[in-house]
């Protein structure tokens, strides 16, 4: 009668880390359905790193594109000379620039296909 729950520090941080891996989630599933709806590239993503693509491996944020299939995105990614496990946060600028840059020489090829 009367009980009050109370949470220990550990359980505190557990739930805290479960809200947080939650927004994460989230936006992670949100900014994956805006590079495959074309509403964000992944160019820039790569470029602005946003919070939510910190920790995403770039295969991560190449595979949210129409299209694009592990074996694309190890041919690209293979052809630059960048793991595809590599952390987006953890890319330097040049790498940054040289997978922006290849992504618009892929996008430009691919619209010339179209066309053709």
């Amino acid at each position: 009668m009367g009980n009050i729950a109370t949470l220990s520090a550990g359980q505190a941080q557990h739930l805290q880390a479960l809200e947080h891996a939650n927004r994460v989630r989230l936006a992670r599933a949100e900014m994956k359905r805006r590079i495959a709806a074309g509403d964000l590239s992944a160019a820039e993503v790569i470029l602005g790193c946003p919070w939510e693509a910190e920790s995403m491996s770039i295969s991560d944020v190449l595979m949210s594109q129409k299209r694009w299939g592990r074996a694309r995105c190890r041919r690209l990614l293979t052809s630059i000379s960048i793991p595809e496990n590599k952390r987006v946060g953890t890319l330097t600028e040049r790498q940054r620039a040289i997978v922006a840059s290849t992504l618009a020489g892929e996008q430009s090829t691919e619209r010339t296909l179209a066309v053709v």
